[in-house]
């Protein structure tokens, strides 16, 4: 019987096997390869734990050994797959004669606690061909997810016995009352544009960015509504695809944040952290390396809310995992790589007093300060930004009439441009518009003859750069496909230039 462990390093981490040699000799138990301290300890938490589960502890001198040894072996996880080597190398328990992955943390009386990275260890044994999982039980949902082999959940060591039975005897467990892969609509606090006022030409622009994965950044006066429409933006967003919701909650997992018993979600993440992030906590790093918010937001939304007042290097950290899709770290020779694949939404004020463009206000600023308030995002990350939206404060009418668009409508015209683009893009693996390869935009971005004259007329006039040209034509393309179109009209090419434009001059905008 083989026993692995996992160690989560990166994404998709290493399998750790666990031997023990069991010789006649002083009574002792000497751990071998590269283990930190949490791992050395296992010693004495697994020797009290199979003592008061009932067993006796062999009397022989035990050497174990974590392969391979050249790799650090952190964490707790290792209690369990070490006892269940130990038990069966002592006859203890029956050989179940196959392979299994084992997790879990084990405390002195025998229970056992659940332990992090449950699900990509998971990952990580079914590539190597191990289909058999033994974790806690608060970790059973987790390990269930992917629904390919079979999962044991034990909760006291003394249930190792009958486990081993069960397994070498091709019994499943009882099956799980809460399966962890479920559809869920939403999470509770998920707020949307029900409530919203006064904005039925950004709700427009949202549904673009939405439907298209576009880039986007919301900017004007204080009170405009720039933060409420960014908080109700993921409701607009469809449900993530199976294999997304996996790898997301992989990375989840990895960052210890799947509660127990918590089934996945297949719900797109919304991550906005504060102004004062770190670069660490930003992109990931640590020790052991742990994943950041770029990764914890993939497939979702990272919302930087006052943009311009986050650190200038964490701003600039974006540029890489947004062009790539992942993040490679790399500390003190090693590296380790998440997936990183986030939709960027910024939103910023007009000027550090947040008074430019507001009606009956002045604004205070010098054309210094709202230069250098402007010049924290920097050109190469603004360049990255295919929608900048100006948002203006709605007057009292706007503010008191009830809304003219069907949030329904919304989300089905989201919904529809997204599986036409899948669909388009399925011979290529599939994605969405603001994926487009650089080779792909000719043949997917066909034009009408109106608008290939207005392109030529923007890039003439010196509007466009070639980013910026791609870059409309990019979310022109997905006006285009919420509107069930072939090829791109004039209009479609019209509003993509006019969000790609970044509003009134005067300096008080980043310009385009």
């Amino acid at each position: 019987m083989e026993i692995y462990a996992h160690e989560p390093s990166g994404y998709e981490g290493f399998l750790v096997r666990v031997e023990v040699d069991m010789r006649r000799g002083i009574p002792g138990m000497d751990l071998v390869g590269l283990a930190a301290a949490a791992v050395r300890e296992s010693r004495e938490r697994v020797r009290a734990a199979m003592r008061n589960s009932g067993f006796l502890f062999p009397q022989d001198r035990l050497l174990i050994n974590l392969a391979p040894a050249d790799l650090p072996k952190r964490g707790a996880a290792y209690d369990l797959p070490i006892a269940i080597k130990i038990l069966s190398t002592a006859s203890l328990v029956p050989d179940c004669g196959r392979a299994v992955l084992a997790l879990g943390e084990l405390t002195l009386d025998g229970s056992v606690r659940p332990v992090r990275g449950v699900l990509p260890a998971v990952q990580a044994a079914l590539k190597a061909g191990i289909r058999i999982f033994l974790v806690a039980e608060e970790n059973r949902a987790e390990a269930e997810a992917s629904g390919k082999g079979a999962v044991y959940p034990i909760s006291r060591l003394e249930e190792l016995a009958q486990i081993m039975a069960m397994i070498r005897d091709g019994r499943k467990a009882i099956p799980s009352m809460e399966p962890g892969m479920k559809r869920q609509a939403g999470p509770a606090d998920e707020m949307d544009f029900s409530d919203f006022r006064g904005g039925e030409e950004l709700l427009r622009a949202l549904a673009v960015a939405a439907a298209g994965r576009h880039n986007i950044l919301l900017f004007g006066p204080v009170g405009g509504g720039k933060t409420m429409a960014a908080m109700r933006f993921p409701s607009i967003l469809p449900d993530l695809s199976e294999q997304e919701a996996i790898a997301l909650s992989s990375i989840k997992s990895l960052a210890g944040l799947i509660a127990p018993g918590e089934a996945v979600s297949f719900r797109p993440p919304f991550r906005a952290p504060h102004h004062s992030a770190t670069l660490e906590g930003m992109v990931g790093g640590g020790q052991p390396i742990h994943p950041g918010e770029i990764s914890l937001s993939h497939k979702g939304v990272l919302f930087l809310d006052e943009t311009p007042e986050f650190k200038r290097d964490v701003l600039q950290s974006l540029r890489e995992p947004m062009e790539q899709g992942q993040i490679a770290i790399v500390r003190a020779g090693r590296a380790a790589r998440y997936p990183s694949d986030f939709q960027l939404f910024l939103a910023a004020n007009s000027c550090p007093c947040g008074n430019a463009g507001r009606p009956g206000k002045t604004c205070v600023c010098s054309d210094n300060e709202i230069q250098h308030y402007w010049r924290r995002l920097g050109g190469p990350l603004l360049d990255r930004v295919d929608m900048r939206i100006p948002v203006f404060p709605p007057g009292p009418d706007a503010l008191m009439r009830e809304p003219s668009f069907s949030l329904e409508d919304t989300k089905r015209s989201v919904r529809d441009a997204v599986t036409l683009q899948l669909k388009r893009s399925a011979s290529s693996g599939g994605y969405l518009n603001a994926k487009i390869p650089p080779g792909a935009i000719t043949s997917l971005c066909r034009l009408d003859t109106k608008a290939r004259r207005v392109l030529d007329a923007a890039v003439v006039e010196g509007k466009l750069s070639a980013r910026a040209c791609h870059s409309v034509l990019k979310v022109a393309r997905t006006i285009g496909d919420m509107k069930k179109a072939e090829t791109i009209d004039e209009e479609a090419m019209l509003l993509a230039i006019v969000y790609r434009q970044s509003g009134p001059g005067g300096g008080v905008w980043p310009s385009p």
